[in-house]
């Protein structure tokens, strides 16, 4: 099933499931319109099909004591694949490291980080993720504040999209 492949119910329950995750089965069905029984169906086939990963809490990562937050653009001496693959398995490994994304251009990945503190980010900085064979340049920027974090797809530029193809 590819994202235009989906009925306007199964998007409505995703668009739904990405805004609140925790409602129940009853509440989902009532809010797009259908029965419990076919709607929890509709849900596992959705997680089936892989269009559902997972369900997260969205944890305050400085209430937590997370208080410094890093993006680190790291440039690969070889951009073979199996040293592309090796760099990913190492960011896998990192607790400190949340997100790692493989980029086009000048820098080779990107890296969300998140640290107690300063000191605990430059340990990691300067003993692990620079220590790396193939690491050839990392660039960080330190987050001061977010503006703005959604997880997911904007579900009305995907129906408005879907409108304009029908």
């Amino acid at each position: 099933m590819s994202g235009s492949r989906l009925d306007a119910i199964d998007r409505k329950i995703l668009a739904e499931l990405q805004t609140d995750g925790r409602m129940t089965n009853v509440e989902l069905a009532r809010r797009v319109g259908i029965s419990a029984p076919p709607c929890l169906r509709r849900v596992r086939t959705l997680e089936d099909a892989g269009y559902i990963r997972g369900y997260h809490a969205d944890v305050d990562v400085r209430e937590l004591g997370f208080e410094v937050q890093v993006f680190a653009m790291v440039g690969l001496q070889s951009q073979a694949e199996a040293d592309l693959k090796a760099f990913e398995a190492r960011c896998r490994a990192w607790p400190l490291v949340r997100e790692c994304h493989m980029l086009n251009g000048e820098v080779d990945f990107i890296l969300k980080c998140v640290a107690p503190d300063l000191s605990t980010f430059q340990s990691f900085l300067t003993e692990e993720l620079t220590a790396v064979e193939n690491v050839a340049s990392v660039k960080t920027s330190l987050v001061i504040r977010c503006a703005k974090d959604e997880p997911g797809v904007p579900f009305d530029v995907l129906e408005e999209r879907l409108g304009r193809l029908a």
